[in-house]
């Protein structure tokens, strides 16, 4: 027994030496292991990169051989294969489909449809604003009664290259005529918050202006947008904004444009016809409000301008401005939403004030007296509108605004031109409901004065359906 302890002891400790001395036999080959898998990824790795080198040659050579090969007609689809692309045996490594990806530079499509029904108790052909003289042509108004089509939209947006960024809004009007609303290109990669627009695009000035009017709160713009902007001011031009690096949100804005749209017209001159300078400022007030605040100037030149007035005796006339017209703009925007969430309820106040100074010649009565002389005009007019969504999907909105005339000079034309101390003025209630983010239904009563004299009740049903891209709005 006595021999038999060394031998157990012996085994017992050679045991481990025979594990370790078998670990490290197997060590080689696991690293021999690795290694081929190593070089089986970086060949891989490489085929890739060949297969996609030699799409890039055959892009290429579809791209330089596409012309010389578009002047003959009789030339097929496999004539072209067989010039432009390399032979099938040069692309052995994998090719990736990419079925979808070309559509990738494609621009976005929306469209906005919209259209109602609108009653009134006055003509809409014969709609003014007493102690305003108004664009021909002005849209103006509550627009046609009955059942109508209304403005709709179509959009296209796309980025161009890495620079730039082009977007283009076509309007299609109910009398079945079509415009350019916007048509521009924009940076996008320019430092320390600069952007350039430069094209067709509506003026940066006030709040309501640069919005579409698929984002208004009620169906048509306040009267003093309608008397001093042509209801939206829009030009030809290019336009540089600056949004400060600061905390405080500061965003400065300028432009220069032809000047074609009210109150200015299109002159034909070399030099700009309009420019805009305009400053806004908002923020936090906790987690439950924000604000934005703005002052904004617009200038505009006019050229024979035809307007359509009022005489004294109560006949219309068109008269003819030659002049300059400065247009001021102040307007502020509040918004409340319980911890910042508007999903299910959200309120927002906002208003606006516009002064408008018109220096220059009046023509009176173009067609028929025929009399210029000297013209001044100072006029103002706001509006302040609420609207409050109580539940999602469902809110209510007032409106309630005025204009002031002031006391025009007409010169000569003092008496066939009388000024009025009438205050035109208007009250709105709306109610909508959005079964989703892309379609609208709307209500809205309104009580318009605009004419001395006369109350014109209004009632308006509209729909709006967005169709394709729905981009953000703006705040």
């Amino acid at each position: 027994m006595k021999k038999f302890m060394p031998v157990s002891i012996a085994l017992a400790l050679a045991a481990p030496l025979g594990a370790m001395a078998q670990t490290a036999s197997s060590a080689p080959t696991e690293i021999q292991s690795l290694r081929q898998e190593i070089e089986a990824m970086r060949a891989a790795y490489e085929a890739r990169l060949q297969a996609l080198e030699k799409r890039l040659v055959v892009a290429e050579h579809v791209a330089n051989a596409a012309p010389a090969l578009q002047g003959s007609k009789a030339i097929s689809a496999q004539a072209i294969s067989a010039t432009a692309l390399p032979a099938a045996s040069e692309v052995s490594a994998p090719v990736v489909s990419t079925a979808g990806g070309a559509n990738g530079f494609n621009p976005s499509l929306s469209l906005i449809l919209s259209g109602g029904y609108t009653r009134t108790s006055k003509d809409p052909a014969t709609y003014g604003i007493t102690g305003f003289q108004l664009p021909r042509g002005t849209d103006a108004g509550p627009g046609s009664r009955g059942f109508n089509l209304a403005e709709s939209e179509l959009g296209l947006a796309a980025s161009i290259d890495p620079w730039l960024r082009g977007a283009a809004n076509i309007s299609l009007h109910p009398d079945n005529t079509v415009s350019v609303e916007e048509a521009f290109v924009q940076t996008t990669a320019l430092d320390h918050g600069l952007s350039v627009k430069a094209g067709r695009f509506f003026s940066g000035v006030g709040y309501l202006n640069s919005q579409h009017s698929h984002t208004w709160d009620f169906v048509d713009n306040p009267l003093a947008y309608q008397a001093f902007l042509g209801t939206q001011y829009g030009d030809d031009g290019v336009q540089l904004s600056w949004l400060t690096p600061t905390d405080q949100y500061i965003e400065l804005g300028a432009e220069l444009g032809r000047g074609r749209s009210f109150p200015g017209s299109d002159t034909g001159r070399n030099g700009a016809g309009m420019a805009a300078l305009s400053a806004h400022t908002g923020g936090d007030i906790g987690v439950s409000n924000n604000w934005r605040a703005g002052i904004s100037l617009l200038n505009a030149k006019a050229d024979n301008q035809a307007l359509n007035a009022l005489a004294t005796s109560g006949n219309p006339v068109t008269n003819a401005f030659t002049g300059s017209t400065r247009v001021w703009v102040m307007d502020g925007v509040w918004k409340w939403a319980p911890n910042g969430n508007a999903t299910r309820t959200n309120f927002k106040l906002q208003g606006e004030y516009l002064r408008s100074t018109r220096s220059g010649d009046l023509d009176y009565d173009i067609t028929g007296a025929n009399v210029t002389d000297a013209y001044r005009a100072v006029q103002s007019g706001w509006y302040v509108q609420g609207i409050y969504q109580f539940m999602p999907r469902w809110r209510v909105g007032l409106r309630t605004e005025r204009l002031d005339p002031g006391t025009p000079d007409y010169g000569i034309n003092t008496v066939p031109l009388a000024s009025t101390d009438y205050r035109p003025r208007k009250n709105s209630l709306m109610f909508d409901f959005s079964p989703s983010e892309f379609s609208r239904f709307r209500v809205q009563f309104a009580q318009d004065r605009s004419q001395q004299g006369q109350i014109d009740n209004q009632f308006l049903l509209q729909y709006q359906m967005s169709l394709g891209a729905h981009g953000a709005h703006s705040y």
